[in-house]
């Protein structure tokens, strides 16, 4: 896979989560400082779940997003291209499921909400998966996406770039069981979108009233949208109201 971009093969990717399954919880919350758990209550109060609703999770790995989605009282699904990852939250009480981001196993509308933390930038065509998850959410159902972003503060996005390039390789080669794969997540954390241009892709793939907030000084941002009342398509309505930005948290 090419260093610093986001050219990547499919197969490459499940490869590399899979080998990465037995330490990646635990790498990751080092990794962050603890961080993650926090990121992932934020994602889980932006969806605003209640009891009774459904919502897919998508690139789950090993169900730790999953499980904090379900404290909601919600009926949550995880899915993952991983078998590894998911055979890792087996010992979990979840619905987890092996499954593509491009070709989701489930009919039209079937979720009220649909979630994706930390996945989208793993994927071959994220636009084509937000479409993906446009088609099996209800109409005016809700998608947050929870991704790494671009700090707004130039002095500290100095700092976290320095600490992707060094710190976090060098921390991830003590502790994962796939050192490599973290130098690769580096690189796409670093090519990937800034929190404007992820809106607008949102927005492309058919979402409406897109709007994002800031986490950590913006390492990650939410983004949150909601399904087209008629379904994904063209001519939905308000497709081109402008992205709108939530105060930073």
């Amino acid at each position: 896979m090419s260093r610093a971009t986001l050219a990547k093969h499919p197969d490459e990717v499940t490869r590399m989560f899979d080998e990465a399954a037995d330490h990646y919880d635990r790498t990751n919350t080092l990794l962050s400082g603890g961080q993650d758990r926090i990121w992932r209550a934020r994602a889980r109060a932006a969806l605003a779940l209640q009891p009774g609703e459904t919502c897919l999770d998508v690139a789950c790995g090993t169900g730790v997003s999953t499980e904090e989605l379900a404290r909601s009282g919600a009926t949550v699904i995880g899915v993952d291209r991983s078998p590894g990852m998911v055979a890792r939250g087996a010992a979990r009480s979840l619905d987890l499921r092996v499954g593509d981001a491009l070709q989701l196993p489930f009919e039209a509308a079937a979720f009220d909400a649909v979630t994706i933390m930390f996945g989208l930038r793993n994927v071959v065509d994220p636009g084509a998966a937000l479409r993906e998850m446009a088609r099996v959410t209800r109409p005016g159902g809700r998608l947050v996406v929870c991704e790494f972003s671009h700090p707004t503060w130039e002095p500290f996005r100095t700092v976290y770039l320095r600490y992707l390039m060094g710190g976090l390789p060098r921390i991830a080669n003590r502790v994962s069981s796939n050192p490599d794969a973290y130098t690769y997540l580096s690189d796409t954390i670093r090519a990937w979108h800034d929190q404007p241009s992820l809106a607008a892709l949102l927005q492309e793939a058919g979402w409406q009233r897109v709007g994002w907030r800031n986490l950590t000084g913006g390492i990650v941002a939410l983004h949150r949208a909601t399904a087209p009342a008629h379904g994904p398509g063209p001519h939905s309505a308000d497709r081109h109201e402008g992205p709108r930005m939530e105060p930073a948290v």
